[in-house]
């Protein structure tokens, strides 16, 4: 499966989580987003995702919210702690969207997952609440992401 992972603001390409799902056999495309100018993170994340074409869209935290952003994606999306309040201008998500979020992020609040969940329709199952913190980087999270990424159903 060709996996397109979007990460953070302030992080790089090769984290924890696109290595995670690199070493259970998927193809991961994880291009540097950078963090001063969300206007070219989009830009960039556009061009890897017309390129690539691939099955899913991962987003973490900022990413999550390029995801959100990125035009003619018919390919699921899995967001990670979205940052949709704070980045960028969409406020909804197509259906077949996977949020996972921690309660307990002290960096996006989980009410913002909920809210997006309501604004955008989706049943409650699509929002899974998972991990520690803000990074979601714990074994089970990481578990939960690839499973994710890995449903057949859209």
């Amino acid at each position: 499966m060709k996996i397109l992972f979007l990460h953070g603001w302030h992080s790089i390409p090769g984290g924890v989580k696109p290595v995670f799902l690199q070493e259970n056999g998927h193809t991961v495309f994880n291009p540097a987003l950078p963090d001063d100018d969300f206007e070219e993170a989009v830009r960039i994340a556009q061009e890897e995702f017309d390129t690539h074409q691939p099955d899913v869209v991962v987003g973490s935290s900022r990413g999550g919210a390029v995801a959100m952003n990125l035009r003619r994606v018919f390919v699921r999306l899995v967001l990670l702690c979205p940052a949709w309040r704070w980045f960028g201008s969409v406020r909804i998500v197509k259906p077949g969207t996977i949020i996972l979020h921690c309660r307990a992020d002290s960096v996006v609040p989980f009410h913002d997952s909920e809210e997006l969940l309501q604004n955008s329709g989706l049943p409650r199952e699509a929002l899974t609440e998972t991990g520690f913190d803000h990074r979601l980087a714990d074994p089970a999270s990481l578990r939960m992401m690839l499973k994710a990424c890995e449903q057949n159903s859209f």
